[in-house]
């Protein structure tokens, strides 16, 4: 099972570098440490950044602070069950 605690600090040092506000998941790009390639994982839960934009159904942008981000992506996996 994955920790949400775990994923949401993973999530908020990844893409807190963004330059806020964004309006778009391209927008987030150039803050990841491994580009598309970074990869979140807690327990048995495992998704890249790409997996992540792809799988959810997508965001509410723009996102003014990257905790409002991070935010709706953490209800979005619980609401797709995937955490």
């Amino acid at each position: 099972m994955a920790d949400e605690t775990d994923l949401r600090e993973q999530m908020i040092e990844a893409f807190e570098g963004a330059d806020y506000p964004i309006s778009s998941p391209m927008d987030l790009v150039p803050a990841l440490p491994d580009g598309p390639s970074t990869s979140f994982e807690s327990g048995d839960f495992s998704m890249t950044a790409m997996e992540l934009n792809t799988k959810l159904p997508g965001g509410d942008f723009p996102y003014d602070d990257v905790e409002a981000f991070v935010d709706d992506v953490i209800e979005q996996l619980k609401d797709e069950d995937y955490i």
